[in-house]
């Protein structure tokens, strides 16, 4: 297949698009028509040595249009076959089936497509808009600074908590102010344990003096 092949390829080069000149009264549209889609692909196919041949026929699976590319110089040929619809059983449904089969067949082994047709319009619809991820905010040394002076004047736990809260987001998330609110932490929590025992001790005095007396 190698003679065919390089010679589809090379028309395939000059072949244009298959221009919507015909109109579709039903749907109120633009079409290419079988005419127009010779005219984008035959002259090139001959010019490189190929010719075309679209017969029917019929075998077990229904009626058909094949249609052959030929190659002169190779004797090597390519085809495809496109089953035939008919909708109305008379001599213009057959006539109009045929013709769609040959002009979808064609396309198919050419290689073109129509102009504007679904496939190029949805490639050449404006993509999506990606979302843009955000920059991180940057956060000042002094933005940073004042956040930790804030944390370190905590006189509870709670009120640690509560200014933490008070903390923007974007300021929590530095690993300076996390240190701190840690820091913070520990020292309030040791406050807070050795507060406890102190009053622990205090009572176990007043329960032994009780006691005594």
């Amino acid at each position: 297949m190698k003679g065919i092949a390089t010679a589809l390829a090379k028309a395939q080069a000059n072949m244009g698009k298959a221009l919507k000149q015909s109109n579709n009264q039903h749907f109120r549209s633009k079409y290419a028509d079988l005419g127009n889609v010779i005219d984008a692909c035959l002259p090139a196919l001959n010019e490189a040595g190929i010719a075309l041949i679209q017969p029917t026929g019929e075998d077990e699976h229904g009626r058909y249009v094949e249609t052959i590319l030929i190659h002169g110089e190779s004797g090597e040929h390519l085809s495809c076959r496109v089953p035939l619809v008919v909708a109305k059983n008379d001599m213009q449904g057959y006539g109009s089936a045929v013709t769609y089969a040959r002009r979808y067949g064609l396309m198919a082994m050419a290689g073109i497509a129509p102009e504007d047709d679904d496939g190029n319009a949805a490639a050449k619809a404006p993509p999506k808009q990606e979302q843009r991820q955000q920059k991180p905010q940057e956060i000042s040394a002094e933005a940073i600074e004042q956040a930790k002076e804030y944390l370190d004047k905590a006189d509870s736990l709670e009120n640690l908590r509560e200014r933490w809260g008070h903390i923007p987001k974007p300021v929590q998330a530095s690993a300076d102010v996390i240190a701190a609110k840690d820091k913070a932490k520990a020292k309030l929590s040791q406050s807070q344990s050795q507060a406890d025992d102190s009053q622990d001790y205090a009572q176990a005095i007043d329960y032994y003096g009780a006691d005594n007396e």
